[in-house]
């Protein structure tokens, strides 16, 4: 496959990357850590100052009318830093109403969502009673669900669009290995619900969101993990001479650049697929959400141990790209799942 990425999309790229280099900062990281588990400042300048919260949302509605490669671009650039953001749930939520919302949900919640003032997270695979447009039951595992103002519920071909900050609802908060997405189990009692318009379209979206979001997350995860464990190698010196220079090492690092070339193509494969409705869309993004986690984690875990001793302590980033990439290789179905769907799609069996 020869890709590209257009003009647009490649200026996009270079001021994510800049921004985020220069605004995602570890120590930004790791406050966001001790608190909510997300930098705000660092969100409110995404959604205002570079208008990007708006990225996969119709300018009819405040955003910026773009589609599945663009997200892509930004997510990549936001998981090289690890950055401290709801983008996960924001891009679920956003295309479930793009595809699948009525005219009236769609007013209501896509300009909000274009200025960054709502934080939604998305069930998977919740078990849920709905009688008479309320909810109840208790959603466990969702992220930033401690902090979320609205919540994405689906089963049976229907998505329910829960208002959090309505009457019902209670939160725990949970320690979670990876602080910059912590997760909570949220129970409903009787909150009331709104049901979108066309639910398979709207589950079609916010699975596409996601598993792009994710993947392209861990690409960008996993180049950071090669690109700051070369530049240790070309620093660290042992027995005279640079540790990169050793052969062992350097095997290490071309099997993390192997992998990482081999999960762009995925990303960017699923990304178009989705954006030109192509027939492989669904073998595409299972495919993509399984190599780029594996590979993420491979990556994450060769990082620490490339940088030996330093790369076990808290002081490091290591720890954060590992927690990262453990957090993203089990959310919204781990690999294996994904490599199931696969082998039912090449078998002609979409169960």
């Amino acid at each position: 496959m020869e890709f590209a990425l257009t003009d647009e999309q490649a200026m996009i790229a270079d001021t994510v990357r800049a921004f985020f280099a220069e605004n995602a900062t570890s120590e930004r990281t790791r406050a966001a850590m001790e608190g909510e588990g997300i930098d705000r400042d660092l969100w409110t300048a995404f959604a205002g100052e570079l208008g990007l919260a708006g990225i996969g949302i119709p300018e009819d509605f405040g955003g910026a009318g773009l589609g599945m490669v663009e997200l892509a671009v930004i997510a990549e650039a936001a998981g090289a830093q690890v950055a401290a953001l709801p983008l996960l749930g924001h891009a679920m939520l956003a295309q479930a109403l793009v595809r699948g919302g009525t005219q009236v949900q769609k007013e209501q919640w896509l300009p909000r969502l274009a200025a960054g003032e709502v934080i939604a997270t998305v069930s998977w695979n919740a078990a849920f009673e709905v009688h008479d447009g309320a909810v109840s039951g208790t959603i466990a595992h969702l992220p930033h669900g401690a902090i979320a103002d609205v919540l994405l519920l689906h089963a049976a071909g229907q998505v329910w669009l829960v208002d959090l900050t309505g009457e019902g609802v209670r939160r725990t908060a949970h320690v979670t290995m990876d602080q910059t997405r912590p997760l909570a189990t949220v129970t409903l009692d009787g909150t009331p619900a709104e049901v979108l318009e066309n639910g398979a379209d709207g589950i079609g979206g916010l699975h596409a969101a996601g598993w792009i979001c994710l993947a392209a997350e861990a690409l960008g995860g996993a180049q950071a993990s090669l690109d700051r464990t070369v530049e240790y190698a070309k620093e660290r010196v042992q027995f005279g001479r640079p540790i990169g220079s050793f052969q062992a090492y350097k095997h290490r690092l071309a099997d993390m650049m192997v992998e990482i070339e081999q999960a762009r193509s995925a990303v960017y494969w699923a990304a178009c697929a989705v954006d030109e409705q192509a027939e492989e869309a669904a073998l595409a993004l299972h495919a993509a959400k399984a190599f780029c986690a594996d590979t993420y984690r491979m990556c994450a875990g060769n990082m620490i141990q490339l940088h030996g001793g330093i790369g076990f302590t808290w002081e490091h980033d290591a720890h954060l790209f590992f927690k990262r990439a453990r957090s993203i290789a089990t959310l919204y179905g781990d690999s294996q799942w994904h490599h199931e769907q696969v082998a039912h799609l090449l078998m002609g069996d979409p169960a």
